[in-house]
């Protein structure tokens, strides 16, 4: 049965420096609370993965808690670049940041392969691209059945994933709808995990398509209201996009960034 923790406690138990930390969501229930507080306990030389770093992952970068980053598409979203992510590929600031690039299919690939117990996925990806020359996790096979061609990519096994949902009941059962993404197949692949919810209730009352993580698959649970902010949790928030907007310029700008990132997330306290 998950533990139910507090944020600070959960981060400070589960995210060590030096390890694969993923931290899922798509465009819906992003952990930025989850990031503020792992910035805040000064993790370092963290492997970030996700599919799509948006915002989080910028500030992430920018706070100098990554090292290396594995990625299938990174932005903000419906805005333009991520400022501090191009400045650490570009001039190594805070320090220099390593990439490893995949195709969506190849990322979803890899955490389904983890989820599994499976060394490996197989898919018809990456032909034609010169992905697989610039990453030892991408592989030509040949089928032995039919002698085709194909790709194989390792699997993904992170130290702890951390994912926000709207709601555990108190056996640490998650319930989340809506956009869920790939956070059930990254929490099944992981060592550990950590998952921040909208709320803890007595019961989860069944939701039209609904994913539930069992109690058993998680490590913790954390209550976390509006920890998926500035992303949205269906059901519970909207999306802020001014945020996203104003995110450009804050970012763009190392000061500005350190500014921000004094006043908005090491000066604040830690979510009980």
């Amino acid at each position: 049965m998950a533990k139910l923790v507090s944020l600070s406690d959960g981060v400070a138990d589960l995210v060590r420096d030096g390890d694969v930390v993923a931290l899922e969501g798509f465009t819906h229930l992003i952990p930025f609370a989850a990031g503020h507080e792992i910035i805040r306990q000064g993790r370092r030389d963290l492997t970030l993965v996700r599919m799509t770093p948006d915002v989080i992952y910028d500030q992430l970068i920018g706070a100098g808690c990554a090292r290396r980053l594995v990625f299938s598409w990174g932005g903000n979203p419906g805005v333009g670049s991520l400022h501090r992510f191009r400045d650490a590929v570009q001039n190594s600031w805070p320090g220099p940041l390593e990439l490893e690039e995949h195709s969506h299919a190849g990322m979803a690939n890899r955490y389904v392969a983890g989820a599994s117990g499976l060394p490996f996925a197989v898919l018809r990806g990456y032909t034609g691209t010169d992905l697989p020359r610039h990453t030892t996790n991408i592989r030509t096979i040949t089928c032995p059945f039919t002698g085709q061609t194909l790709t194989a990519v390792a699997a993904l096994r992170p130290d702890v994933t951390v994912v926000h949902a709207q709601r555990a009941d108190r056996a640490g059962n998650v319930q989340m709808w809506g956009i869920t993404g790939v956070q059930k197949e990254a929490v099944l692949a992981a060592h550990r995990s950590l998952v921040t919810v909208e709320e803890i209730v007595d019961e989860l009352d069944p939701v039209p398509g609904q994913v539930v993580l069992p109690g058993w698959a998680v490590t913790a649970v954390a209550e976390v209201p509006g920890g998926a902010h500035p992303s949205y949790a269906q059901g519970y928030s909207v999306r802020d996009n001014a945020f996203y907007i104003e995110w450009d310029e804050i970012g763009r700008d190392r000061d500005t960034f350190r500014t921000w990132i004094a006043r908005h997330v090491l000066k604040a306290e830690a979510s009980a």
